[in-house]
């Protein structure tokens, strides 16, 4: 009986292992520590590494605290476990008690690398969100022939009969979680504000995003951040928007699947 593994399979069992760990080695060469620290808690559910989200970009706070020392990591450090609001605008930071002194200083350490180039990298983000941007706007018919216009697609086809998967999804998160204040279909509930109106009145995606993430303590609103992710509360925006727009009536909107 031939032995399993021969010398030719052998040598190829050991290179095989040699590739693999040189994959894995190089993937964690390529994602620094505080980055992989960062995407392992909440904290890139309201900031972005070259864009403001709810929070400022990575970017921004690199280059608002170059040059200033050692000093400054402490700083921040107690900034982020501690939370509060003020230094970049109303909306407040979430508290991060429950992250270790060692995790956020790597994670700080990390942020602030970030500063060099970043101006450059922030317009090139910029340009290429305009160029996805451009050109989106979708124009459709409510039920009573009126045309209304979006910068996203809510159906799949001219016909208007199947909404997209985005859209689909909102309607599933929004029934799912935040009907229970807001009222189910977005029609407005008894504890919180009918989130059509909302919308109507000129509330933009940026600010519902930050709404969502950031809570409002005082009108015992929590905050979302660590639960949804930003492409979440987009769906949920898109979902909103459409019933707002009398495009998805009340229900289960039907999709290509169906």
């Amino acid at each position: 009986m031939h032995h399993l593994f021969t010398p030719a399979r052998t040598s190829m069992a050991l290179v095989f292992g040699l590739a693999m760990s040189l994959a894995v080695h190089a993937t964690d060469i390529a994602t620094p520590k505080g980055e992989s620290l960062a995407h392992a808690s909440d904290c890139f559910a309201c900031h972005a590494v070259d864009k403001k989200v709810v929070g400022p970009a990575y970017q921004q706070v690199a280059q608002r605290y170059a040059g200033k020392g050692k000093a400054v990591i402490q700083t921040l450090v107690e900034k982020i476990s501690k939370g509060g609001k003020g230094n970049w605008g109303d909306i407040p930071m979430t508290a991060h008690p429950k992250l270790s002194h060692a995790d956020l200083t790597v994670m700080v350490k990390w942020i602030l690398t970030l500063g060099n180039g970043g101006a450059a990298a922030k317009a090139d983000a910029g340009a290429v969100a305009a160029g996805k941007n451009a050109g989106r706007t979708h124009t459709y018919k409510t039920p009573d022939g009126k045309s209304v216009k979006t910068d996203f697609a809510v159906f799949t086809q001219s016909d208007q009969k199947h909404v997209t998967a985005t859209v689909f999804d909102g309607y599933e998160q929004y029934n799912s979680y935040c009907f229970r204040c807001h009222g189910g279909d977005a029609l407005g509930g008894e504890y919180a504000p009918d989130l059509r109106k909302s919308l109507a009145g000129g509330m933009t995606f940026d600010q519902f995003l930050s709404t969502a993430m950031a809570g409002r303590q005082a009108k015992g609103m929590p905050s979302w951040a660590g639960f949804f992710e930003e492409k979440d509360i987009r769906a949920i925006y898109d979902y909103i928007k459409a019933r707002q727009l009398e495009l998805v009536p009340v229900g289960r909107p039907p999709t290509s699947q169906d």
